[in-house]
């Protein structure tokens, strides 16, 4: 079965994602190793998780393509989602890299 557009840009964005949170995730990495604060292991325990959720995403948006493609109302949730955390990621990662 062909992917529609909508999961496609969903999983382009989980791959945009996924960019981010390793950027992030090797900042705060070495900040962590600098700093030994809590804070910052916290916002590298987010990063991962968060990598891990967008890598099993990409991989069921892949895998089980029949969840997603039979009802247009939920592509378009999962691309909007997508989309918003992108643009938290985006904001997240600009000030961490400032």
């Amino acid at each position: 079965m062909a992917m529609g557009t909508q999961i496609m840009a969903a999983s382009v964005l989980s791959g945009v994602n996924i960019v981010f949170l390793a950027a992030l995730a090797a900042v705060w990495v070495r900040n962590y190793r600098t700093f030994r604060t809590s804070l910052v292991l916290g916002l590298l325990a987010f990063a991962v998780v968060m990598l891990v959720e967008n890598a099993f995403a990409l991989y069921f948006l892949f895998t089980m393509q029949s969840l997603y493609s039979g009802d247009p109302h939920v592509q378009q949730a999962v691309l909007v989602l997508r989309a918003l955390q992108l643009l938290a990621l985006t904001f997240l990662t600009y000030v961490t890299m400032r």
